[in-house]
């Protein structure tokens, strides 16, 4: 075991500790001492000491727990620690540390609530508090769900005042002098005559001086670093010279390599193998049957992968239906069928006798599969010995990874030390842990030898766990010029208890919200407004994906609202605002309005423009997309988007954010699907998995408002929106409506 991995076990423990001659610093939230970290026995609402915050003679040492996968998780974190600490977060040393308990997250629950976000009444808000609970119970160290913000807003930043005023405790100690009249500069204490002492002196010290909990937050006016823009983000330079040290380049003396494929038809086994062919090629170490797959052990991850490549494997079938007709006939089969009714959480005035006569706008919508894709492929570097299992990986789910590794190698959980490491990208795909398995059963073959497994793009692909497809039938009706009732009914299989049962090996009861999630919840006042959701069969085995449910509600939703809009001959824009029934909500539409001159604009010949609306992980965003139709097909010209997500604390990488996820909604309605033939999906590279080219990126004019009452993440909300108005202005343009992504399979895009 490394020495860093025997300095976390005894160190990041509930509480204010000594850190080999230093100091852990914590956030005091709890109503008494809490002994477990697994803090099983907190009343709702409760709390506990967390360690952020670890100062030593040689410097200040920020713990991030939450995972980088190219959002800026870390700098972000850094800075909330470091705007209270008083310290320039360039100058410390910036680690998520070893994960636990202690470092679950309290928010990413509470959109599980069957309360919409723009309901903060007091109910509402005490069910939303007491989702911290379970998160507590199942040890959710997970990032997700766009929570790193708002799990972190007032946690980092009481990390970094209890810190602060333990420290100036500490010098006040020393000195003789009271702790008011001290002030902190720099990473120091500053005493009333203008001289200064160090953090890294009072570090002795400090470990033996109870945490100092009583302390209070700055004001936002005094924000040195929060806020302000153009303020690098810390992994800036290794990012722009190409230094970044991510799981797929971690190296180690002695290392060997590995690859893996597993069967196509994902949970499906190997009835058998011949691996003459490999055997004899140069580098090949060793052959390892893996769960649903055969691994191949060598000398570098290139001849690995063309090795595993060389088995001959006969594969069994995988319990699901074979191909795309298939799938989709089950997912319609369900709406309607009174044994796959799963939940209807929204269900305004009477729908039915609103639809019993008149004229009723029917519509049907569809929704592929979507791989995650990211540009690293999965990987994992794990040494597996007769008391240890060491895992260095990128991964949102570190104490998920360290349990299973326990499981499958028989050694207790505490003895598995799981190393986070850097990701280039995930989008979801790094909320599983296959990977992670396959290279535990691996390093268990060679006891001793750490070994780095790399999926090819191939398998990656292959063997992601997509974004469900679904289906949606939709009925409405318009009354004097206005939209008047809404019914929609959406059929897909369950994600949640796909993800939470490879997870925990536990099937999740109850309704599954991600069927309906950004359609149920939307702020709009319709006479009459209903939403059910239809589980399917289990099928294809799926997983979160970038925006999760929003991300194909958000499409069906406003996609036949505006279908509603243009039949009762209202302004798409107009009417929207007048059925918002959410202050907040309606203010992101209005501004949006005012940024893209909606009203005062004629776009001229060939030329449409769409909005679209979406709440989703309670932010508000409203997108307008202009288009002109060319000879050589569509091209889309500008986006505007307003969001309004709270207190902007890093306005550089908000902007980084919303236009990325943008461009990620955009291009994956333009063109990108996963087709099933005999199990597996027919993409399995990015050469048919296709997206936006930077040539038809379009240029992004955005805004942020502050109205909201919360602090929210934005590493999502901007995806939904972003299909749905591509489609309203391609139907503005053209005349022609799409209902089925993706949006290539009907128009061309220039």
């Amino acid at each position: 075991m490394s020495k860093a991995g025997k300095i976390a076990r005894r160190t990041f423990i509930i509480g204010s500790a000594a850190i080999v001659g230093g100091v852990a610093f914590g956030t005091y939230l709890a109503k008494r001492a809490i002994p477990n970290p697994l803090l099983n026995d907190l009343a709702d609402g409760e709390a506990a000491i967390t360690p952020y915050v670890k100062i030593d003679a040689s410097g200040v040492t920020l713990i991030t727990p939450r995972a980088d996968k190219g959002q800026g998780a870390y700098s972000i974190q850094a800075n909330l620690i470091a705007e209270e600490l008083d310290i320039d977060p360039r100058t410390a040393t910036v680690t998520p540390g070893m994960p636990g308990p202690a470092y679950y997250n309290g928010t990413v629950l509470a959109e599980a609530v069957p309360f919409p976000a723009y309901d903060q009444g007091a109910i509402a808000e005490a069910m939303r508090s007491f989702m911290a609970v379970p998160a507590k119970l199942l040890q959710m160290q997970i990032t997700g769900g766009s929570s790193t913000v708002p799990d972190s807003y007032v946690n980092l930043r009481m990390a970094g005042a209890v810190a602060r005023e333990t420290l100036k405790q500490v010098a006040a100690n020393k000195t003789g002098l009271a702790r008011a009249d001290l002030r902190t500069e720099d990473g120091h204490v500053v005493l009333p005559d203008g001289s200064k002492i160090a953090y890294t002196e009072l570090a002795a010290d400090a470990a033996g001086t109870p945490p100092v909990t009583d302390v209070s937050l700055r004001d936002p006016s005094e924000w040195r670093i929060l806020g302000k823009a153009n303020t690098p983000r810390l992994d800036m330079v290794a990012k722009c010279t190409g230094t970044e040290t991510y799981g797929i380049d971690h190296s180690m003396e002695g290392m060997l390599f590995a690859s893996v494929r597993a069967n196509p038809g994902i949970g499906g086994y190997v009835v058998g193998f011949d691996a003459t062919a490999a055997q004899g090629m140069r580098g090949v170490e060793r052959i390892v049957p893996v769960k649903h797959g055969v691994g191949v052990i060598a000398d570098n991850t290139w001849r690995a992968i063309q090795a595993v490549n060389a088995l001959n494997i006969e594969w069994g079938p995988a319990d699901y239906p074979a191909t795309s007709a298939e799938i989709f006939e089950t997912l319609e089969a369900a709406i309607g069928d009174e044994d796959a009714y799963d939940h209807r959480q929204r269900d305004d005035g009477n729908v039915d006798d609103a639809l019993a006569d008149g004229e009723v706008i029917e519509a049907s919508y569809r929704i592929p599969y979507l791989a995650h894709a990211p540009l690293e492929p999965m990987n994992a570097t794990v040494r597996v010995t007769d008391d240890a299992c060491e895992i260095w990986t990128g991964t949102q789910i570190p104490l998920f990874i360290r349990d299973k590794a326990a499981k499958i190698t028989g050694i207790p959980a505490e003895q598995v030390f799981v190393y986070v490491q850097p990701m280039g990208g995930s989008f979801g795909h790094r909320l599983e842990m296959t990977h992670v398995e396959q290279t535990v059963e691996l390093a268990m073959a060679v006891k001793g030898t750490p070994v780095k497994m790399t999926w090819s793009r191939e398998e990656d692909m292959t063997h992601d766990y997509p974004r469900p497809a679904a289906v949606s039938k939709a009925r409405g009706k318009v009354v004097d010029g206005k939209v008047a009732a809404f019914d929609l009914s959406v059929g897909q299989s369950a994600m949640a208890s796909s993800w939470f049962g490879r997870l925990m090996d536990m099937s999740i009861p109850g309704p599954d919200a991600t069927i309906t999630t950004g359609s149920w919840d939307q702020p709009f006042d319709i006479p009459h407004y209903r939403v059910t959701g239809y589980r399917a069969p289990d099928m294809v085995p799926v997983s979160s994906w970038r925006s999760v449910g929003a991300s194909s509600n958000g499409f069906m939703h406003d996609g036949f609202l505006d279908e509603l809009i243009h039949a009762a001959g209202a302004d798409p824009l107009a009417e929207r605002i007048r059925l918002c029934g959410h202050d907040t909500s309606r203010k992101v539409l209005e501004a949006v309005g005012d940024l893209s001159n909606w009203a005062g604009t004629d776009l001229g010949e060939n030329r449409g423009r769409g909005v679209a609306f979406c709440m989703s992980f309670g932010v508000p965003v409203a997108q307008v997309v202009e288009v002109t139709n060319t000879e050589a097909g569509i091209r889309i010209d500008k986006v505007y988007c307003v969001v309004d997500s709270g207190p902007v604390l890093d306005p550089s990488n908000f902007e980084a954010q919303v236009t990325g996820g943008i461009i990620f909604g955009l291009g994956h309605a333009m063109g990108a699907e996963l087709t099933y033939a005999d199990h597996m999906p027919e993409q399995n590279n990015f050469d048919t998995y296709e997206s936006i080219r930077l040539y038809q990126t379009p240029v992004i004019e955005m805004k942020a408002l502050s109205n909201a009452s919360k602090i929210r993440g934005i590493g999502e909300p901007c995806v939904p929106p972003a299909a749905p108005a591509l489609a309203n202005a391609i139907f503005a343009a053209t005349g022609q409506r799409i209902r089925k992504l993706p949006l290539n399979k009907h128009i061309s895009f220039a």
